[in-house]
């Protein structure tokens, strides 16, 4: 896998973050890598110290002092697992939206990775809404282990949309590939790279007003999937032999349905996706077709992003970006 120096697991009490230890175990064999805990408290600092007061038998700061302590001896305690496999580990615990201080907290100690269980309420486990913010939103790769997951990959599932005339789009789907072909090698797992393919206005084109004849369109689409394969081999020809089971999918049709439909039928347990922020949109996933994915997969999701990404905070705050 990529070398992370600076990897952040979040550990709040609904997320199955027990998934996240075994890797970050993997992840941090190097003495130099750190490892930070963090549970956030879903109230602003000194807001709980205002809500209590007079209603025990302390002073509200001293009851809040005491939730904040009670936090962090929790993460201690989740810590001393990481400690007896010599990982380095500190923890910390933040008060704000959950989702807000994570993100300024990855762009204020630039984190490289973060971690994070899925949510272990949910009757089939699915993404949760802060979630899927965070792997939108967050500066730096964002890893979502969903709770029935094993600790390791067996079938990855990674979803590229190349176009080597832009450089930006271009870069997200080689660190896809990056992500995606080391972490197949480092699990023994079986990696499809795949790529959803259309053209743009088919059904349009067919049905519509425009009264395109029929063989012109079969053209126009046969043309679109000669081009869209040719983007797809170019990528993924500078990873040949870089992982021994691999396979290269070119699909026809709308990039969400097929996606889903192939983590269905194969059994998919880790996607590998990238995140790309443009047109004054930070989170817009690649193909902007992001939480029509996210909502509905119940795998792990590990979500790339482009160097440089801003961060636009939930609500309109200010962007973010690190130092």
């Amino acid at each position: 896998m990529r070398e992370f120096r600076n990897i952040l697991i979040v550990c709040d009490e609904g997320s199955a973050h027990e998934n996240a230890f075994e890797r970050v175990r993997s992840l941090a064999r190097d003495p130099e890598v750190s490892v930070t805990l963090v549970d956030a408290i879903d109230c602003a600092p000194g807001q709980l110290s205002q809500l209590l007061t007079g209603r025990t038998g302390e002073t509200g700061a001293e009851v809040e002092a005491g939730v904040i302590a009670a936090h962090r001896e929790r993460l201690e305690m989740l810590a001393d697992d990481l400690r007896e496999h010599q990982v380095q580990v500190e923890c910390e615990v933040l008060m704000g939206r959950p989702v807000v201080e994570i993100l300024r907290k990855v762009v204020r100690d630039q984190h490289d990775l973060v971690i994070k269980g899925a949510q272990r309420s949910r009757a089939r486990p699915m993404l949760s809404d802060p979630d899927i913010a965070l792997s939108r939103r967050c500066s730096c790769p964002v890893w979502i282990l969903n709770a029935p997951a094993e600790s390791r990959a067996r079938r990855i599932l990674a979803a590229v949309d190349p176009d080597p005339t832009e450089p930006e789009r271009h870069e997200l789907n080689w660190q896809i590939l990056e992500f995606a072909t080391a972490l197949a090698n480092e699990d023994g797992a079986w990696l499809d790279v795949l790529n959803a393919w259309r053209l743009p206005e088919e059904s349009a084109l067919r049905h519509g007003r425009a009264k395109v004849p029929e063989e012109v369109v079969e053209r126009l689409v046969e043309t679109e999937r000669r081009r869209s394969n040719w983007r797809l081999q170019r990528l993924t020809a500078d990873f040949a032999g870089s992982c021994s089971q691999m396979r290269v999918l070119h699909v026809g049709g709308h990039a969400p349905d097929v996606i889903l439909d192939h983590v269905e039928t194969d059994g998919i347990d880790t996607i590998v996706m990238g995140s790309i922020g443009r047109a004054g949109l930070p989170g817009l996933l690649l193909g902007n077709m992001s939480e029509k994915i996210l909502k509905r997969v119940d795998c792990s999701v590990l979500t790339v992003k482009p160097r440089n990404f801003p961060v636009q905070l939930p609500g309109g705050g200010a962007e973010l970006r690190a130092p």
